[in-house]
């Protein structure tokens, strides 16, 4: 069971910006390999921080448009919403123990 939820344009408002916990937006795409690496890991944490935190997944080449809007320029790109606006911003892969700390620091 996938712990991680898919947005699109047509869900990014109601699941990212208006989401009452702070939410992980992942943007990726299928061909994309340092991706790839990175989905188990955030998988993983989306396990660990469910309630706390949730993990989205935005395919770029799917939603461009959102991409654009959010200055995305290589991926994967990780944003950390919370309150409806952009927290925190992480690009490429990195070890999951490195990810869950630059986002536990927000939580606190």
């Amino acid at each position: 069971m996938s712990h991680t939820v898919k947005v699109s344009s047509d869900t990014f408002s109601s699941e990212v910006l208006e989401s009452s916990v702070p939410v992980l937006v992942d943007f990726w795409a299928e061909w994309c390999g340092p991706c790839r690496m990175l989905a188990p890991a955030l998988e993983e944490l989306a396990a660990e921080w469910d309630g706390t935190v949730r993990v989205a997944k935005l395919d770029v080449d799917e939603d461009n448009e959102l991409a654009q809007e959010y200055g995305v320029m290589s991926i994967p790109t990780l944003i950390l919403f919370r309150d409806g606006q952009p927290v925190e911003r992480l690009v490429g892969a990195m070890a999951k123990e490195k990810l869950k700390q630059q986002i536990d620091a927000h939580l606190e």
